[in-house]
């Protein structure tokens, strides 16, 4: 690519950070700090994003608030937040394959490939941004529920929920970034709504694994939707659970292999260059 080429590609990506970085290997901060600003200034995004979690609070666990679910020995309101919750910062993280998509279409990635950003550097970059949108999502269900349905937790278990979602939010972030990087425009939203309907469902973050069939049950163990669920429901201090360390080493497991792959194919595009 031409230099003439690269500067009219920046020239023409609509609100792209422009600070490039200038040694291969190092985390670009600024251009992370932007890139991050500007994914929080996506406004449609944030409100689709956060509403629909919390709509699904107000009707599930104002209906089924008040009696305890059995198998974690919570109320059904506080299982209700931590997997609307779960949903919610899902949703905030495998939205990021949209913004991808975006880019490659106006030739952004292929500007960044011929800069000195690296894989990890690129890859850091989106989840981040990711992490800050799933950050946000789950502070407001978590508020939504405490607030206005008056959900009754303590803090210190409150707190271990949402920060062990939002640890667990790191696999889906790099989900999107898979998606972003293999998807055309026109194959995005099908396969994020293959994806994300999947491992909503099969993961027990719309309907309880006990009430599915059992083979449903045994898939559930093995996606990242079920763990990230298990994480905030053992923070929140289930009957019977066995800490938090199991589903955090399942899902630093997905979280090494999609990375992998991810640094992988972005060092592949770039050799091409």
């Amino acid at each position: 690519m031409t230099s003439t080429t690269a500067t009219t590609n920046v020239a023409t990506a609509p609100d792209r950070p422009r600070t490039s970085p200038t040694v291969r290997g190092r985390l670009p901060f600024r251009y992370v700090a932007l890139e991050t600003v500007r994914q929080l200034r996506n406004v449609k995004a944030m409100v689709f994003t956060f509403a629909i979690p919390v709509v699904m609070l107000l009707v599930f666990g104002a209906a089924y608030g008040s009696q305890v679910d059995q198998a974690t020995g919570l109320r059904y309101l506080t299982v209700t937040t931590l997997q609307m919750a779960s949903y919610g910062a899902m949703m905030a993280a495998l939205g990021q394959a949209f913004a991808i998509v975006t880019e490659r279409s106006i030739g952004w990635n292929r500007q960044l490939r011929v800069t000195p950003l690296s894989g990890w550097g690129f890859m850091v970059s989106k989840l981040i941004a990711a992490m800050a949108f799933a950050a946000v999502s789950i502070g407001i269900t978590v508020t939504v529920s405490v607030v206005a349905l008056h959900a009754s937790l303590d803090a210190g278990h409150w707190l271990a929920a949402a920060v062990g979602i939002w640890c667990g939010v790191v696999p889906f972030a790099l989900i999107a970034i898979l998606i972003g990087q293999f998807a055309g425009p026109s194959f995005a939203q099908p396969l994020f709504m293959v994806v994300f309907m999947g491992l909503a469902i099969l993961g027990g973050l719309w309907v309880p694994l006990s009430v599915m069939p059992t083979w449903m049950g045994s898939v559930a163990h093995l996606l990242p939707s079920y763990w990230l669920n298990r994480i905030g429901q053992m923070g929140a201090g289930a009957t019977g659970s066995t800490g938090m360390l199991e589903p955090a080493l399942v899902l630093t497991g997905w979280a090494v292999a999609l990375a992998a792959v991810i640094v992988w194919r972005y060092r592949r595009d770039a050799a091409r260059r």
